[in-house]
């Protein structure tokens, strides 16, 4: 159940379309991955399959060309903790629903057919349209997909650290960290936390988290003395 929601969910972000292979042209495989997700109190939250490719297969310079992304700084989150709890900001968090998958691929890049799937006919393969996980690429596509909108939408990236994205007019501050597919939001103002929830979820489809607990290794404990 899990392997087929998720090729529903590949088929409904037109992740690829079902192809001849061109002459000269070498598809990458692909597999699942399983994993299941807890709820905080170590119960069942889901049994999810993630379908991946095996992007150690591909060539340098024909599948991918440059692969970095920015890493997030620890010691930026503690900052960010420390400000928040003196300036009293209320702390969110969001995860982006399979993220990598947003990103807009460049190169021509061609995949096997996954385990299971019955679309098109049974020599054609996928020609991927959108970044997947396992790309070497995937992880610099996305970024730079949510970067773009992000600043589009009215932040400025941090010189300090790229992963830091600050909104700033005469009523309100707002800083959005991202690590990967997991976003922090740190802000004096519910009304804008709103307005980003609303705008990302058009964007990417995230999954509100509500009040921030874990992140990073970190289990985040509010009282009224401080975090």
């Amino acid at each position: 159940m899990a392997m087929k929601d998720e090729l529903k969910a590949l088929e409904a972000n037109q992740t690829w379309i079902m192809i001849d292979l061109p002459a000269g042209k070498r598809p990458i495989a692909c597999k699942y991955v399983y994993k299941i997700k807890y709820n905080s109190d170590g119960s069942i939250e889901r049994y999810k399959a993630r379908l991946v490719t095996k992007g150690y297969t591909q060539e340098e310079g024909i599948d991918y060309h440059e692969t970095f992304s920015h890493v997030a700084k620890l010691v930026t989150v503690r900052c960010l903790l420390a400000i928040a709890a003196v300036k009293g900001w209320g702390l969110y968090q969001f995860d982006v629903k399979n993220a990598f998958l947003h990103g807009d691929l460049q190169e021509e890049i061609y995949m096997k057919r996954p385990p299971g799937y019955t679309q098109g006919q049974s020599h054609q393969v996928c020609r991927l349209l959108k970044s997947l996980y396992g790309l070497k690429q995937a992880s610099r596509q996305w970024y730079s997909k949510f970067s773009t909108s992000l600043l589009q939408f009215g932040f400025y990236q941090s010189k300090a650290d790229y992963s830091l994205f600050i909104k700033q007019d005469n009523r309100s501050f707002t800083a959005l960290f991202v690590y990967v597919d997991d976003i922090i939001v740190a802000s004096d103002s519910p009304a804008v936390v709103k307005d980003i929830k609303v705008f990302l979820n058009n964007q990417f489809k995230i999954k509100d988290l509500g009040q921030l607990r874990y992140f990073l290794g970190l289990e985040i404990a509010r009282t009224s003395q401080g975090i």
